[in-house]
């Protein structure tokens, strides 16, 4: 397993994949058949755009249709099916922060993937500007990831007083509530070491932590406490922080954009939700559209060379409906 802190006696593990000198990918995670699938193919597109040498996995559950896998499979994505991890139980009174984090449990089985030494892990609302290769390089025993901002954090205690990790300075922890929060990242992006044990005693954590509004957000943050280690803004510009925290965003330096706000998302964007006429988020989700429609960023290779099948240049769509669960380049991982 990846070098990482075991929850229960403090130690640390090796992993079998850094000991093999292994591979390494960016890898990002899929459910339903809904539209998210727009956002993995533009990521796609993105990490060839800017020559990035490692390719792009992807994490799909049971329930994303065969046609949304042929599609990415097309882009040059290599697919690995997962199974659901089940989420725990959360209080009505807490309630999930946005009602589909529930099935980010599910995403954690990207620890599972032990053929890979290293990965980035980035969400599919999210898109590459530069080449971020470098990450790939950080020393290993750590899980990186940028600093979230809490201003817009409604439900949270931080929102309440008005604190944010993004301008400490700005208000003081209380002392009255004892010590200020542990540095927290964004999970839509974090650079980790694959470890199947790392996942087992995720899973084992999972039965007995309570669960949060941030769900797996939560429990990435709280389980590698101590492990995780900052990196800059210019890995995962939440969108937000355009509007919250400007003074932190130097725009023209920003490699990876995160369309995390309401309204945000590049291919349901209209402009009329708050904050999207801004002309900094236009500029942002045009070139998002820019990469998305540049045909000179499809996937050159021949289909075969990506999932080990012949498939004929002739190929009608209908013969291709037929073959798709052939050629949906899916390695299976086992379920727990």
């Amino acid at each position: 397993m990846a070098p990482v802190m075991n929850q229960s006696n403090g130690s640390f593990r090796k992993s079998k994949a850094v000991e093999a000198g292994k591979k390494k990918a960016f890898v990002t995670f899929l459910g339903g058949g809904g539209d998210y699938v727009k956002g993995v193919v533009g990521l796609a597109k993105g990490l060839r755009q800017v020559n990035s040498a490692y390719p792009l996995v992807v994490a799909v559950l049971p329930d994303v249709p065969q046609e949304h896998r042929l599609l990415m499979v097309q882009s040059g994505c290599i697919l690995k099916d997962i199974d659901w991890v089940q989420p725990p139980k959360i209080d009505k009174s807490i309630g999930w922060a946005h009602e589909h984090f529930a099935i980010n449990y599910s995403k954690l089985r990207i620890f599972q993937f032990e053929e890979y030494s290293k990965m980035v892990y980035l969400d599919g609302d999210i898109q590459v500007y530069g080449n971020v290769d470098e990450l790939f390089d950080l020393p290993n025993g750590h899980l990186y990831g940028v600093l979230d901002c809490f201003c817009e954090w409604h439900h949270s205690p931080q929102y309440k007083i008005g604190y944010c990790q993004q301008c400490p300075d700005r208000v003081q922890w209380p002392a009255e509530l004892g010590q200020p929060p542990s540095s927290y990242f964004n999970a839509g992006m974090f650079v980790f070491e694959p470890s199947q044990a790392t996942y087992d005693d995720m899973m084992h954590t999972i039965k007995i932590t309570p669960p949060s509004a941030f769900a797996e957000q939560d429990l990435l943050n709280m389980y590698f406490r101590g492990i995780f280690k900052p990196i800059p803004n210019i890995y995962n510009l939440l969108v937000p922080m355009l509007w919250t925290h400007p003074e932190n965003v130097e725009l023209e330096k920003v490699k990876v954009v995160h369309f995390c706000a309401n309204g945000s998302k590049p291919w349901r964007y209209t402009g009329k939700d708050e904050h999207m006429d801004r002309e900094d988020v236009k500029m942002l989700v045009k070139k998002w559209w820019d990469i998305y429609n540049d045909e000179s960023l499809s996937y050159k290779k021949p289909l075969a060379a990506n999932v080990g099948v012949k498939v004929p240049k002739d190929l009608s769509d209908k013969e291709k409906r037929g073959l798709r669960p052939m050629v949906t380049g899916v390695v299976k991982v086992p379920a727990s």
